[in-house]
């Protein structure tokens, strides 16, 4: 068993989440701290774009309207709101076996700990390939509704979205459970050229993804999610987990790059990276 630090940081901003995730990124890859698996949820709800998604893609004053809020990933994909979820995060330096590889493969060894964490929830879920012709030249603005290479799906509905981030010295893989609500409320917060467009995508959205809920019949708190999750981490991926929390020198970098970057709109506006 190696050790990981495992962090619960309570539910928060989006700028806050998205700088804990780069400064974890940061500090594992030159080596200062513990590879980690973080759980957390967001509040106010958050609508988060991919790396290289357009703004444009975002209607501003819906989303206002609705008191949510904006943050670019560092992650690549594509638009998710976060609310009513449990989102986690893998942090870990290049060389980590459980990463290695290319990202499908690294994302495969980690899929098996997320799969068994959905399982002893009592989802039935299961590892679908999409292939290519169903991916090619796929724009839509919403994540949960974009196929992916291999996804975790629960009766052919996807129900879990994850990207990956790559840098020289570290890698940081997250990804989002949604647990509850309407998923079509994120159309709300997206442009589209007319209504019916708008309606169509919540629909076809519907159609291709679930919660927790939905799938299970049943409501999952946060804390029955996150108590799977780290069960799941230890057993499949021989993990000590180590409870901890952020040292100083990574809240002092959060809140860097909370202020240089993920509040700043030269990162959240950009149209394309």
């Amino acid at each position: 068993m190696d050790t990981w630090r495992l962090l619960l940081t309570p539910p928060s901003r989006g700028a806050w989440n998205m700088a804990v995730d780069e400064a974890l990124l940061e500090s594992v890859g030159r080596g200062d701290s513990l590879p980690a698996l973080r759980l957390y949820a967001w509040q106010p709800p958050c609508l988060s774009l991919g790396y290289a998604q357009p703004f444009s893609d975002v209607d501003i004053p819906r989303l206002k309207e609705r008191g949510w809020e904006l943050v670019r990933r560092p992650t690549g994909g594509r638009a998710i709101l976060h609310t009513d979820e449990l989102t986690y995060s893998v942090i870990a330096p290049v060389y980590e076996p459980r990463l290695a590889g290319a990202l499908l493969e690294s994302y495969d060894r980690l899929a098996g700990a997320l799969l068994a964490a959905l399982r002893r929830l009592g989802l039935p879920v299961e590892m679908q390939e999409r292939p290519a012709a169903s991916r090619a030249g796929n724009v839509n603005p919403v994540c949960f509704e974009v196929p992916s290479s291999y996804e975790i799906t629960v009766r052919g509905k996807k129900i879990v979205g994850s990207a990956q981030a790559r840098r020289k010295d570290g890698i940081l893989q997250h990804g989002s459970l949604p647990l509850s609500g309407d998923l079509a409320r994120i159309t709300q917060a997206l442009a589209f050229p007319d209504e019916a467009a708008r309606a169509r995508a919540a629909e076809r959205l519907l159609e291709r993804a679930t919660t927790v809920e939905t799938a299970l019949g049943r409501i999952v708190s946060w804390n029955e999610a996150a108590q799977a999750y780290i069960a799941a981490f230890r057993s499949v991926l021989a993990l000590d987990l180590q409870l901890g929390e952020l040292s100083l020198q990574e809240k002092a970098r959060t809140g860097q790059l909370v202020a240089a970057k993920y509040t700043h709109p030269v990162w959240n506006r950009k149209q394309k990276s």
